[in-house]
């Protein structure tokens, strides 16, 4: 059962109307190639082309802008791979306000620069989520922050369906919504805002095979966090919460997993034909989309690309 406190249209309506003047209203962009290799119709919204890179400027900037103004005074915190610690750093510098960000050690060299770029104050912990959570308690202790977290928070979820709000708006006829999925923060925000404003689409989420928590609690039923996953999609590797979970499971369709390899290949090829600069979590659902064509052909599908905050030393590519 979806819990009460989680948004409702009004809501995420109110929500957009917020944050419009701060973030991106993204476009939605087409692709001959994509179309001819899944015999599909494909619509992809671009995130990556959002404020920090990423989606996650949606939900905290709606988080920030939510919240009462005692609990801003000393400040926000989070524990982050990346694109949420960018996001929250953002919102909190546009706010006037410190952010205090705990990041794993082996978060990507691109997103740790622009934490410090966009002002956010760093401690680096073990990459676990118990290390994570664990050091983000004792930074929360020593400054007495208010926790935005990054995915188990309905002002964060009211935040990031906004973006499945306006695909659904552009594209109003979609069939599919797909989205990748770590916390749940955006897949959940997008099976709501589609159930909201289009009840008939089905709502897809697409997961790295070797960070599969989500697909085995949805399938299962229960929830099943991860254990230290390694995947190239490292926004990818957190574990669903107890406000994602149960949304999940009532208004996901599907929930797709994909190899590693895939992921690259998607990653390149829409860097190639696209001309779109994505990151590997930002591919996983591409990466779906080529691994079941079947399950998209004749279908008109909205596909959210997450992000693009690449390392490019690293690319997953090169040797």
């Amino acid at each position: 059962m979806i819990p009460p406190t989680l948004p409702g249209p009004d809501q995420i309506l109110e929500a957009a109307t917020r944050i419009g003047k701060l973030i991106n209203h993204t476009p939605v962009v087409t692709s001959a190639y994509f179309d001819s290799i899944t015999r599909s119709h494909l619509f992809f919204k671009c995130e990556n082309l959002q404020k920090v890179g990423a989606f996650k400027a949606r939900g905290a900037t709606n988080a920030i802008l939510t919240l009462e103004k005692q609990f801003l005074i000393r400040g926000v915190a989070t524990h982050s791979s990346g694109n949420h610690a960018q996001a929250l750093s953002w919102a909190a510098s546009k706010a006037g306000i410190p952010a205090y960000i705990v990041m794993p050690s082996n978060a990507p060299a691109v997103k740790v620069n622009a934490v410090h770029d966009y002002g956010g104050k760093i401690t680096f912990c073990k990459p676990t989520l118990e290390a994570r959570e664990e050091t983000l308690r004792d930074v929360m202790r020593e400054t007495g922050a208010t926790e935005i977290h990054p995915y188990n928070n309905e002002r964060i979820i009211a935040g990031q369906a906004t973006a499945a709000l306006e695909l659904n708006q552009e594209i109003p006829d979609l069939e599919i919504v797909m989205a990748p999925v770590g916390g749940g923060g955006l897949l959940s925000g997008t099976a709501l805002a589609s159930k909201f404003f289009n009840p008939k689409a089905s709502v897809f989420g697409a997961e790295p095979e070797k960070a599969n928590d989500a697909w085995r609690s949805f399938t299962t039923g229960q929830l099943t966090p991860s254990v230290n996953p390694e995947t190239i999609a490292d926004g990818l590797r957190t574990s669903l919460g107890s406000l994602t979970f149960p949304v999940i499971l009532e208004c996901v369709d599907n929930i797709l997993t994909v190899s590693e390899e895939s992921i690259v290949h998607a990653m390149r090829t829409v860097w190639e034909r696209m001309k779109l600069l994505i990151e590997p979590s930002s591919a996983v659902p591409v990466a779906a989309l080529l691994t079941y064509p079947e399950l998209f052909a004749g279908r008109k599908t909205g596909i959210i690309l997450s992000g693009g905050n690449c390392d490019l030393d690293h690319l997953p590519w090169l040797p």
